[in-house]
Order: structure tokens, then sequence, then C-alpha cells
């Protein structure tokens, strides 16, 4: 199975699904604990939930293999993005709530590298290609880096979480205004900018306003849109009145971006 499936759009957009995928190969499958195999921390039917980005001509793409093959969502050299607060790393070896994924030795470090070569490289360098295609194309290029996560796990936050989680990192992955524009059209749930999560690796590196890319990330609680217990099913109630939600953040995304375009 390839490490990722892509389809190209029309527009300058490009929405990036990393940890949306299943997939374990059957070499990690045998390794892995009864826990881990139920991938319970996957970015969960982010293509349905984000299925109305073909019709704004968006181009998509989505991981197919599971987080906890390697994580693309993190630094090669797997530096804590979040320094002084708990992470999962570049190959994870534990879930979000600490059960571990291994009934057995852990990966070793050729064992890594060989999996970022694999897996971790072919994703970005598509995810490259294709901002500079959009850039080339358009004279700009956006990135929304989708994510979702559970409402409450608390080896990373306290509480619940709140509903939309947009990261701009701290405002240097986008133009200025930009990320507090979104958190302005967000109506009918909670939501913070730059909060506990301000952007992985994704955002942070391909975020480059400078050179007319711009990038947000948002992390999504999946109270929104779907059961957040075995089997994790999508809820099409929720989801009917999240939809229309995210499709007026990447429409005023795009509109915001554009505007400083066509103004300069």
């Amino acid at each position: 199975m390839q490490p990722f499936t892509f389809r190209a759009g029309n527009a300058p957009l490009l929405v990036s699904m990393p940890h949306t995928g299943t997939h374990l190969p059957d070499w990690l499958h045998e390794r892995l604990t009864p826990a881990a195999r139920a991938v319970p921390d996957t970015d969960w039917h982010l293509e349905r939930l984000y299925g109305f980005v073909e019709a704004l001509g968006a181009s998509v793409l989505v991981a197919t293999h599971s987080r906890y093959v390697v994580d693309l969502n993190r630094p090669p050299d797997d530096a804590n993005l979040y320094p002084g607060q708990d992470t999962t790393g570049l190959v994870p070896v534990d879930t979000f709530h600490k059960h571990p994924l291994y009934d057995g030795a852990l990966p070793d470090a050729a064992e890594i590298a060989d999996r970022v070569e694999k897996y971790w490289k072919p994703y970005h360098a598509k995810l490259q290609e294709e901002l500079q295609r959009l850039k080339a194309e358009h004279g700009y290029a956006l990135l929304w880096d989708a994510h979702s996560i559970f409402s409450v796990a608390p080896r990373f936050f306290q509480g619940r979480l709140t509903d939309f989680n947009l990261g701009t990192a701290d405002g240097k992955s986008c133009a200025p205004g930009i990320g507090e524009a979104l958190l302005k059209q967000v109506e009918g749930y909670s939501a913070v900018l730059n909060g506990r999560f301000k952007g992985g690796y994704i955002t942070r590196t391909y975020g480059d306003p400078a050179n007319d890319i711009h990038a947000v990330q948002l992390e999504l609680s999946e109270a929104t849109y779907m059961d957040e217990t075995p089997p994790y099913g999508y809820r099409e109630d929720l989801a009917r009145d999240v939809q229309p939600q995210l499709r007026t953040l990447l429409e005023i995304f795009e509109i915001g971006v554009r505007a400083r375009y066509s103004a300069d």
C-alpha cells in the first residue's frame, strides 16, 4: 500500500490529513498489543467530514498508514514541539492514554530511520511538491492541516478540550490577522487560537508567508462529530452541524489571503 492518497484540485488550497490513516503493515501488526491494533489515536473519519472540499477545488493529501508506523506531524529528529509538555514521538511507543503499543522489543534507531525513509519522506515530498505547484499556478498557496483528537486526554491537557483549536504557530505560519479572522468565524462552538495546539511540524515547517505559503492547523474535538468510544462511529447528526462551520473557515482562509494579494 502506498503511504498516501492524493487528489489534485484547481484552487490554491491543499488540505493535508496526516493522521487519518489506519493501515498497519503485517510486520508491525503482529508486534503490537491488542489495544494498539485498534489504532485509537487515529484522526477518525476526516475524509468523510471534509468531503465538501472537492467542491471548493482543494487538493487533498491523506495518509494511509497509522501514525503508529511513523508520525508525519513530528520532525524527523524527533524534537519535542512543545518543550516541557508530554507528547508522543516520531515513532510512538504508547497511546495517548499511555497504554503500551508494543508487546515486546521497541523499534531501534535503524528501524525508525527506515520508517522515516519509507513512509515519512514520501508524504512530505508530495506535500512540498503540491505547495510549490499551487504557488506557481496561483501566486500563493494555502495549507490546511486537518486533525482531530479525543475531547478528554489528560496526558495533553486538563479538562475538556475546546471544540475548535486553531494553530498558526503564534502567527508565524500565515499572514497577520488570518488566525484572528478565522477565530471570529466560529459560531456555536468553543474555539481558541494558538492554545494547547499551536500547529505541529507540518504547519510550522511549511507555513512561510514571506514566501507566499500560508498554513493553518485545526485540531478538532472528536466530540463534535463522532462517538469517542469504540468502534468510533461517525455521527451524521453531529457532522451535519459542524461541516458548514468547517467550510466557512476554509472559505474565509482563502478569501483573507487572496485579498492581500489582490491589494498588492
